[in-house]
């Protein structure tokens, strides 16, 4: 048998430091010891049966076979009208939206399309971790710009010390994972102030436009026009409708902008799931399918914190996104991932300690924890949290 070993060893990692993330980690630990999942962000209820009937409709109706590789028109023009709808801005559903197999790709093909080796791009950190990878691949060097707790707040001198002449993409993301922050007009109007006049890109990670709270609104970048000339703006269905294992995203970009995406789309995955698309497009004629989720999401929101009421937890409520972010400062000074392990196999509650968004590791002692979850499994998992 002929060993192998030397031609191992020759193939060098493009992503030396990047292991297994840590969603996989914590949702097998807690599968392992049998602990209440609030760790990975993804709903645990099931999605609209009428949306269920729908894809069935599809599948049985012969919609089987390879979709535009724009996406199915139905479902951009129907995507195009809620965004007109939802924020009065107009995309062109030919030109100017594409269809993605989820989110994830949408910004990756983002970052292919307008970084080249040695191009700088600006991250807010804590960031959802697929960002940097996507930049490394490309070639560029990513610059953070820290966020800190209790608000996460963005410092705008900070963000204009970092850009440089070499800065080609800024990434955004409103609401924010994992702190659940959201952008303000006056965040818009910064931003705009600090790119006016450069060659800067901007990528725009809005999956959880729907899920704001205590009357907030989702201030998109298509909201501005000078941002929204230079912004790939990428929406998911995955978290709006709790699919998120259908894997259904798109991005929304000016003719020019788009031209460019499409190119790097058309090699990823050339298409996406043709009977979703449909059935998507057919149930996004109901506008209140989208517009009841901020009520929906804020009354598990206040359940969690009410459950966790008593404890020695100390907590800003989330603005935005399904994520609750917990400081444990009061408790323990055991490092955040220790403290995720533990909690996760003594009072069988898991979380993502915060720390692994943020390139350096930073510790504030802070875990974030999912609240798109049953009622009851919420409850049982504060009591346990309370008891700490």
């Amino acid at each position: 048998m002929t060993n192998q070993t030397p031609l191992l060893a020759s193939l060098a990692s493009k992503l030396p430091t990047v292991g297994t993330t840590i969603f996989t980690v914590m949702s097998k630990l807690a599968t392992e010891t049998g602990a209440i999942n609030l760790s990975q962000g993804f709903p645990g209820f099931d999605c609209s049966p009428e949306l269920v009937s729908l894809v069935e409709k599809y599948l049985r109706g012969g919609f089987n076979q390879y979709a535009p590789m724009t996406g199915v028109p139905a479902l951009r023009e129907a995507i195009a009208q809620k965004t007109a709808d939802q924020y009065g801005v107009n995309y062109h559903p030919e030109t100017e939206i594409t269809i993605t197999s989820g989110a994830t790709e949408a910004i990756f093909a983002t970052v292919t399309a307008v970084v080249r080796p040695g191009d700088e791009v600006l991250v807010f950190e804590p960031a959802y971790d697929s960002y940097v990878p996507a930049i490394d691949l490309n070639g560029g060097v990513p610059v953070y710009v820290t966020l800190t707790p209790p608000d996460y707040s963005i410092d705008w001198q900070v963000v204009r010390d970092k850009i440089t002449d070499k800065t080609r993409l800024i990434m955004v993301n409103t609401p924010h994972n994992p702190t659940g922050h959201v952008w303000t007009t006056d965040d818009l109007a910064q931003l705009a102030n600090l790119v006016r006049d450069r060659n800067i890109w901007i990528v725009s990670d809005e999956v959880y436009e729907h899920i704001l709270f205590d009357g907030r609104v989702h201030n998109s970048l298509m909201m501005h026009p000078e941002l929204r000339e230079r912004t790939f703006v990428i929406g998911s269905f995955g978290k709006t409708f709790h699919i998120t294992g259908w894997k259904i995203g798109y991005c929304l970009a000016p003719k020019e902008l788009s031209v460019e995406f499409r190119k790097i789309h058309q090699y990823l995955t050339f298409s996406t799931v043709t009977p979703i698309q449909y059935a998507l497009a057919d149930y996004l004629k109901e506008p209140d399918h989208y517009r009841q989720l901020p009520a929906f999401y804020q009354r598990k929101r206040d359940l969690f914190l009410a459950g966790l009421q008593g404890s020695r937890f100390t907590w800003k409520p989330a603005e935005g996104s399904f994520f609750q972010t917990v400081s444990y400062t009061d408790i323990t000074d055991e490092p955040d991932y220790d403290l995720a392990i533990r909690l996760t196999k003594e009072i069988g509650v898991a979380s993502i300690p915060v720390s692994v968004f943020y390139n350096q590791k930073n510790d504030y002692k802070i875990l974030r924890f999912c609240f798109a979850k049953d009622d009851a499994i919420l409850a049982e998992a504060a009591e346990r949290l309370r008891n700490l």
